[in-house]
C-alpha cells in the first residue's frame, strides 16, 4: 500500500498508489481522451481510496481567472435582499464560481469599501446594489477587466454599466391608482429615505397617480425616512391628528410596511388615534405573513432581479460586449383586502 505524505493528497500520490505516469492522472481527472478504461477504473479507484480532490484554485488562477463574484447588497437580512441574494448565488453555483457577500446598510463609503476588498481578491465579477451615487471609484477596476452589473439602483453619473431595476414608478402608479379607485381622495405616502433611487421613483408613481386622477399632491401627506419605529408612530400620529387626515396609506417598500403595522396596532390600542383601525393600505414589496394578514402590495420579484443580474454578469465574463443595457422588470398588484376598503368618512 503507498503512503501519502501528511496532508491533502495530490496527483503524485494519485499517480503512485495507481502505479500510472502523473500525466495519466492528469488525464482522468480533467476527463481528457487517451486513457483506456481499465486504468481510468484504477485511477479513479485511487483517487477514491486517497480522498483526493482537484486544485481548482490553481488551475482557475493559470487561466488568468478566480471563478469568484462579489455581490453587495443593503443588508442580507432583509427579506428582499435575501431572496436576491439567494438568487446570485444559485446561478453563480451553476457556473461553477464562489460568491462573496457583503451589506453596505445604505452607506456610501462601506459600499466602496466592500467592493474594493473583492477586487482586492480577485473576483471576476461584481453585482451592485448602491448606496451611494459616485461610482468613479470602479473605472481602474473596469480597465482592470472587472466585469460589474448594477442591481435593484443604477449606478451614479458618469458609470456605464449594465442595469436590472424594477418598475418603481409603474408599480407606484399602480398602488396608488388601486386606493383611489376604491374612493381614497386623501392618500398619504410613508417612502423611505429621499436620498434613495427607489424611494424617489415610487414618489414619482404616486404623484403621477394623483395627477392622472385630478388629485392635488399634498406636501403633508409625504413621509420619508428610515423606517424607525417610534418616528413612525409620531408621524401617524401627526397624520391621523389633522384637520383633514388620509383614508388611506401607501408604503414605499416592505420594511416601511411592517412598521406601518405595528404603529397602527400600537395606535389603536392606546386610542390616541381613532382612524387608526379603518385605514386601507397599499405596500410596495410583499412580505412574510402578508397574504395571512391581508396586506394588498405591490410585489416584486426580487428572486428574478437576482438571476437576470447574475445572467447579464456571466454573459460579460463569457466575453459578451454588446453594449451595456438597461432591463426595467414588471410589478404586480397583489390584492388581499387591506387596500380594497373604503373610506370611513367623506373625504375632505
Amino acid at each position: 500500500m503507498v503512503e501519502t505524505r501528511r496532508g491533502r493528497p495530490t496527483m503524485n500520490d494519485v499517480a503512485a498508489a495507481a502505479g500510472v505516469a502523473l500525466k495519466t492522472v492528469s488525464r482522468v481527472v480533467n476527463n481528457e481522451p487517451g486513457v483506456n478504461a481499465v486504468t481510468a477504473s484504477r485511477v479513479l479507484a485511487a483517487i477514491e481510496r486517497l480522498g483526493y480532490r482537484r486544485n481548482d484554485s490553481a488551475r482557475i488562477l493559470r487561466r488568468g481567472r478566480t471563478a469568484s463574484i462579489g455581490l453587495v447588497i443593503e443588508d442580507v437580512a432583509d427579506a428582499f435582499y435575501s431572496s436576491l441574494n439567494r438568487a446570485v448565488e444559485d446561478a453563480a453555483l451553476h457556473h461553477g464560481y464562489l460568491l462573496f457577500t457583503g451589506s453596505s446598510q445604505e452607506d456610501a463609503d462601506r459600499e466602496r469599501d466592500l467592493v474594493l476588498a473583492f477586487c482586492a481578491r480577485r473576483v471576476d465579477g461584481l453585482i451592485i446594489v448602491p448606496a451611494g451615487n459616485d461610482h468613479g471609484y470602479l473605472a481602474p477596476e473596469f480597465d482592470a477587466g472587472i466585469k460589474a452589473v448594477f442591481a435593484d439602483r443604477p449606478p451614479g453619473a458618469g458609470c456605464e454599466a449594465d442595469t436590472v431595476l424594477c418598475d418603481n414608478v409603474g408599480g407606484a402608479r399602480t398602488g396608488t391608482a388601486h386606493l383611489i379607485t376604491h374612493g381614497h381622495r386623501r392618500i398619504a405616502f410613508l417612502g423611505d429615505a429621499p436620498g434613495i433611487f427607489t424611494a424617489v421613483e415610487r414618489l414619482r408613481g404616486y404623484r403621477q397617480a394623483l395627477a392622472a386622477a385630478g388629485l392635488p399632491y399634498d406636501e403633508g401627506l409625504v413621509v420619508m425616512g428610515p423606517p424607525d419605529p417610534a418616528r413612525m408612530r409620531a408621524d401617524l400620529t401627526r397624520l391621523l391628528t389633522a384637520s383633514d387626515p388620509p383614508t388611506a396609506l401607501f408604503a414605499g417598500n416592505g420594511r416601511t410596511t411592517v412598521a406601518i403595522l405595528r404603529a397602527l396596532a400600537a395606535l389603536t390600542e392606546a386610542a390616541d388615534a381613532g382612524a387608526a383601525g379603518g385605514l386601507a393600505l397599499v405596500g410596495f414589496d410583499d412580505f412574510e405573513l402578508a397574504d395571512l394578514l391581508g396586506i394588498t402590495v405591490v410585489a416584486q420579484d426580487p428572486a428574478r432581479l437576482g438571476r437576470t443580474a447574475a445572467d447579464l454578469l456571466f454573459m460579460r465574463l463569457a466575453g459578451n460586449e454588446e453594449p451595456t443595457s438597461r432591463i426595467e422588470l414588471a410589478t404586480r398588484l397583489v390584492p388581499r383586502g387591506s387596500g380594497e376598503r373604503p373610506p370611513l368618512r367623506a373625504a375632505g
